[in-house]
């Protein structure tokens, strides 16, 4: 379960800028989270739910936006959407694929009082 080690990142990060400027509360933090990551948004939600219990960023909500696997074949140029595992080049049936999108894993924004 690696959503339990992101929410702990995730939670560093923002305390850091609570401190920073002085927030008095966090009511939505958004993530941005890619298909690659492995992560599952329900288990993510409940790991942020369980670490933020004694915290100032209780009560908040995790909004988590997801990013879906975007490569381009090395061959030809052609870029698609695909599923994990990859498939092949939808034009010319090569194999050899550049990752453009899917692993990200970033805070977004947050909505804070």
């Amino acid at each position: 379960m690696h959503e339990l080690a992101m929410v702990r990142g995730i939670y560093n990060v923002i305390n850091e800028q609570i401190k920073e400027h002085d927030v008095k509360r966090v009511l939505q933090i958004r993530v941005v989270v890619g298909a690659l990551t492995g992560v599952e948004d329900t288990t993510m939600k409940l790991c942020f739910e369980m670490y933020v219990q004694r915290t100032p960023l209780k009560g908040a909500e995790l909004v988590i936006k997801r990013v879906p696997v975007k490569v381009r074949c090395r061959v030809c140029g052609n870029e698609y959407e695909t599923g994990i595992p990859f498939s092949d080049c939808t034009v010319c049936g090569n194999k050899k694929m550049q990752i453009l999108s899917g692993s990200e894993l970033y805070i977004e924004s947050l909505e804070v009082e």
